[in-house]
């Protein structure tokens, strides 16, 4: 029997594989949010990066925030923590280097398109700066389409928007 995860809501389901060739593609609908959505038999990475995705949302709570992709048409939920310093934001492809790769079929998203710097202020505060990385659609805050030089310094809850693809921001919490 294998598991495998709702990419929706995060539900299990469980099915059993030996009865497919690999490369078969399956449909299931999660019996919890009622999401239709597929998979392929025998493909390691996905199941690789199912496991990166969860450790993610073990993590979510670091210490220095983490940004939701909300769903949309091109993507499920997905939540990535932020680390010190700056945060390369850009759509998932194989050979781009990104620190938070976000997996989408959204083409108005540049693979490198922006980035948050997460800092300390003199009163050991953290501090959240966006800024574009020259991209293409270029990258929107609270509905704001942001200059080439603008450092926009953001609070918990903000959302910004990479091509068809909005985020929010959640901030530390100690």
């Amino acid at each position: 029997m294998k598991k495998i995860k709702c990419p929706k809501c995060g539900e299990y389901l469980t099915f059993d594989a030996s009865k497919y060739d690999d490369g078969q593609i399956l449909v299931f609908d999660c019996p919890g949010c009622h999401k239709r959505f597929k998979i392929r038999i025998g493909r390691d990475k996905l199941r690789d990066k199912d496991r990166e995705t969860d450790l993610r949302e073990q993590q979510h709570e670091a210490h220095y925030g983490y940004i939701i992709v909300v769903e949309n048409v091109f993507s499920y939920k997905q939540i990535f923590p932020l680390k010190m310093g700056d945060n390369l934001i850009g759509r998932a492809n194989l050979g781009t280097d990104v620190d938070i790769a976000i997996e989408t079929s959204d083409p108005s998203m540049d693979r490198r398109h922006c980035y948050i710097n997460v800092s300390r202020d003199k009163s050991g505060r953290l501090t959240y700066v966006l800024r574009d990385n020259d991209s293409l659609t270029g990258t929107f805050y609270m509905n704001d389409l942001l200059e080439p030089r603008d450092r926009i310094v953001m609070n918990d809850g903000d959302v910004f928007t990479l091509g068809a693809t909005s985020l929010i921001l959640r901030s530390d919490t100690e």
